[in-house]
């Protein structure tokens, strides 16, 4: 059974040890604590019933309790396995910045991790080329590493 426990936002980690703690001296049927990425004030807990979940969080510092009912795994599957979205970013694309520290800066492309959503640009503006990882919903692409080599060709035909 799976059940999803309310934590302080941010004390997800001490929230998730204090119940692994327990879990593990009371001896409770308690078979996985997970803390998914990017979900914020919420551990999603496996147990063999509703008391071995409860028993393992009743009462702990961080831990506001067991939200209703049970969920069934295909409730949780996007968020314990989040699929990496199809993005029209490539390697060697000229990207400017539009949101973080570095907004309305241009970098180059150098690398792209499409599970984690982040791509690696080394700014253009700087005299060291810096690697500066940025989220993707961070950037936008002005140019084409592609578009320009044809611009090019065509210029000298």
């Amino acid at each position: 059974m799976i059940f999803i426990v309310k934590v302080t936002t941010n004390k997800e980690e001490k929230a998730l040890e204090m119940i692994y703690d327990r879990a593990i001296k009371k001896n409770l049927s308690v078979y996985a604590i997970v803390r998914p990425h990017g979900l914020k004030g919420y551990i999603i807990l496996e147990a063999a019933d509703r008391d071995s979940a409860e028993e393992s969080s009743f009462n702990l510092p961080y831990v506001k309790g067991i939200i209703g009912k049970t969920v069934s795994y295909d409730e949780v599957k996007n968020i314990l396995q989040p699929e990496a979205e199809d993005f029209n970013i490539e390697v060697g694309d000229i990207v400017e910045m539009i949101a973080d520290h570095f907004k309305n800066e241009k970098g180059k492309v150098m690398r792209i991790d499409k599970k984690k959503g982040e791509v690696v640009v080394s700014l253009l503006g700087a005299a060291v080329p810096i690697p500066v990882t940025v989220k993707m919903d961070n950037i936008r692409v002005v140019r084409r590493e592609k578009e320009e080599e044809e611009e090019e060709e065509n210029a000298y035909n």
